[in-house]
């Protein structure tokens, strides 16, 4: 009965994801919203780790935007999803990285073989299966290796106003919800070390990185772009969870004898 469960929310994943490629790249993947990601997202999950030359898996990579950050730091990238437009994209762009279209949850990767493993808004769209995509990170990621993660999370003033959202905008399937990190953590104390959890995102995340959302013409960003971010630079070191909007977190999964 789970198991038909768990097929039919990876189903329908897969097909909202091929049904909003076009629209979806447009928005999350142009020069501001990248922009947006290097600061607020990929800077700090890669804090202190020395990615050039590591084998790093973007899993539920999209086009990979995460991909062109950690190539120019020199790491060595596989992009995993589970859409055909999606990951048909990725190869285009970058043509010298692997790809494998697949769900986290049945990829045929080996164990203990990545370096590290990075995910940007995938795991919120696993649910009710969250513990098992993070049994499968763990299981593919090389002891000593990196889990590094940007999500929306629960128990904040803004995760309120997005289930209403996520009920009522078609843009999300109804088994989109924000994670609850500090359960998740509880799970796996004895997996991994908790390096950094960091709560952040304000203006500049929603208008900005999340234009399509708000239905804001993608042509009108170039207008508020590097204002909103300033704005957003200057009140995150003050942010808690109370008052973000999403969770970056990095951890280590735990070397064993």
């Amino acid at each position: 009965m789970a198991k038909e469960k768990h097929i039919d929310y990876d189903h329908k994943q897969k097909v909202h994801f091929d049904k909003i490629s076009t629209k979806y790249e447009l928005h999350y993947s142009d020069t501001h919203s990248n922009g947006y990601r290097k600061k607020f997202f990929n800077d700090p999950m890669c804090k202190g780790i020395k990615v050039s030359g590591l084998n790093i898996l973007e899993a539920m990579c999209g086009s990979g935007q995460t991909t062109e950050y950690l190539l120019a730091r020199g790491a060595k990238v596989t992009g995993l999803d589970i859409s055909p437009e999606m990951i048909e994209s990725f190869r285009r762009q970058w043509p010298n990285c692997n790809a494998i279209c697949a769900s986290i949850f049945d990829n045929k990767i080996n164990d203990n073989y990545f370096d590290c493993i990075f995910v940007v808004g995938g795991l919120h769209h696993l649910h009710p299966n969250i513990d098992r995509a993070i049994d499968e990170v763990y299981r593919i990621l090389k002891p000593g290796g990196y889990f590094c993660f940007v999500e929306p999370h629960t128990r904040s003033l803004p995760d309120y106003v997005r289930r209403l959202w996520y009920k009522l905008d078609p843009l999300f399937e109804d088994n989109e919800a924000a994670i609850d990190v500090e359960s998740i953590k509880s799970k796996n104390s004895n997996r991994f070390e908790f390096i950094s959890t960091q709560y952040m995102g304000n203006v500049a995340y929603l208008l900005v990185l999340n234009s399509l959302a708000f239905r804001i013409p993608h042509r009108l960003k170039y207008l508020y772009t590097s204002f909103l971010i300033s704005i957003e630079s200057v009140i995150a070191p003050f942010q808690d969870k109370t008052f973000s909007c999403f969770a970056v977190c990095q951890w280590r999964k735990i070397k064993t004898d």
